[in-house]
């Protein structure tokens, strides 16, 4: 699913920030990057600041120009650090993850990050279905381009953890076996004849503790295993207190 993310760099002018980028994705799982007309090429000083993340580097996808980083792409957001009198539907660095991790399980994803000193041109942000800002200070907003990949590859990758712990739990409740209602039904006749046996029960109030035990059984949404072990231990009393 990370691998349908790319993080696309437009007309980088420090290698550093390639490196410093690709540290920043890697370190969250993500390894697709493109540069579109980056103004150096990547060289050992990126090498350097990508701290292990050279791979990154290496794959990199260099093309001439925003269309082409876009080909295939099902959902496109820019960055903008700058006010827009252009108005255009907006998402903030969470958001902006969820989206990202629920179209990359079918398709390509596109998060465009614009040159260091200008940004993005309004013409590139238009073709991004979302603009995406990051709410920082408002009386201290500065934010490098590593930085920035940083905080959104961060929202991603959580995202992308949420959604994996919600299949995996799931999938586990696919698994699981629950009983039909007459076990269980048969279950509490069971429980409240072996309470009224032990004289847990008042007689004067017999309904009471086993609606609040009905309450309890039924919030646990019993597995048939679990009914077979209580069932079991109620038999286990039985016979014991014959005994």
């Amino acid at each position: 699913m990370l691998d349908n993310i790319r993080i696309i760099l437009v007309e980088t002018s420090h290698t550093g920030n390639m490196g410093s980028t690709a540290r920043a994705m890697k370190t969250m799982g993500l390894s697709n990057l493109y540069l579109v007309n980056p103004q150096v090429q990547p060289d050992s000083h990126a090498i350097a600041l990508s701290a292990g993340a050279s791979d990154v580097i290496g794959n990199a996808t260099i093309v001439n120009s925003l269309d082409e980083a876009l080909e295939g792409c099902k959902l496109v957001i820019g960055t903008s650090a700058r006010s827009r009198t252009l108005s255009w539907p907006m998402v903030a660095p969470r958001e902006c993850g969820e989206k990202s991790v629920m179209q990359a399980k079918t398709a390509p994803v596109a998060i465009i990050f614009g040159r260091e000193r200008i940004g993005l041109t309004n013409e590139e942000l238009q073709k991004c279905q979302y603009h995406l800002y990051i709410p920082t200070n408002p009386e201290y907003g500065s934010l490098n381009l590593a930085m920035a990949v940083q905080l959104v590859s961060y929202e991603i990758r959580m995202a992308y953890l949420a959604l994996e712990e919600k299949n995996a739990v799931n999938s586990e409740e696919d698994e699981v076996e629950y009983p039909p209602v007459e076990d269980i039904e048969r279950f509490y006749v069971h429980l409240e004849s072996v309470l009224n046996e032990s004289g847990f029960i008042r007689k004067a109030h017999p309904g009471l503790i086993m609606n609040k035990l009905r309450r309890l059984y039924t919030r646990a949404h019993i597995e048939t295993q679990e009914l077979h072990i209580l069932r079991g231990i109620l038999t286990s009393m039985e016979k014991w207190a014959k005994k």
